[in-house]
């Protein structure tokens, strides 16, 4: 529906994401319904691996590290009907996904393919069958182990802060030894994917 490129990339795709792993949750079942936490772990883990293999994140969400770990601020309002997401926002993410409860959405609609690309459904399908069977909280710990999040552990902890900005740009570092680098890199193409990560930043920054 063309009115929908008037909603912005960051909340149609969290809202499709979100969706997706719903459905991925189901397996065929009548209700297609998954944790808020554990989604958005997984979109977590989906966002990094995108962004390593291909330069840009599935998302695009504004990420923020709190206390249960990395969080897309944009695909916790849309799991969480946020008031503070404008109208419009909210009417269009409600046509997929709704609140079930305090832990919970539930998706009600089939995904929009015109919004997630192939390489997109690939990190999706990555994250769900890398860390779909582990819970919410197993999820939280993972999370504690990968260097976007762990630079602001300290300050979480020591001034009491709800949540710290993130930098993509961290994405990029490596994981504690054991844990998933979320597609592993070597020196010269973790190099060449910043690279391509911040030249596609500069370029939408000047035509935004």
């Amino acid at each position: 529906m063309p009115s929908d490129l008037k909603i912005p990339a960051a909340i149609r795709k969290a809202t499709q994401a979100l969706n997706y792993f719903a459905h991925l949750a189901a397996s065929g079942a009548p209700l297609r319904e998954l944790n808020k936490m554990k989604a958005l772990k997984l979109l977590f883990f989906a966002d990094r691996y995108h962004l390593r293999k291909y330069g840009r994140p599935v998302s695009d969400c504004a990420y923020f590290a709190m206390k249960s770990g990395p969080v897309a601020s944009e695909a916790k309002s849309v799991a969480e009907e946020s008031k503070f997401l404008p109208a419009s926002h909210r009417a269009y993410s409600r046509r997929f996904v709704r609140k079930k409860s305090h832990l919970d959405y539930a998706s009600i609609s089939d995904v929009d393919s015109a919004v997630l690309s192939k390489s997109d459904i690939e990190a999706l399908n990555f994250a769900w069958q890398t860390f779909g069977s582990y819970t919410q909280f197993q999820l939280v710990d993972i999370t504690h182990h990968y260097p976007e999040w762990k630079r602001h552990a300290a300050k979480l902890r020591r001034d009491g802060h709800k949540r710290v900005g993130m930098d993509y740009t961290d994405f990029f570092a490596e994981a504690d030894q054991g844990y998933n680098p979320c597609h592993p890199l070597s020196a010269p193409d973790r190099k060449n994917a910043l690279e391509l990560f911040l030249d596609q930043q500069a370029f939408e920054q000047r035509w935004s």
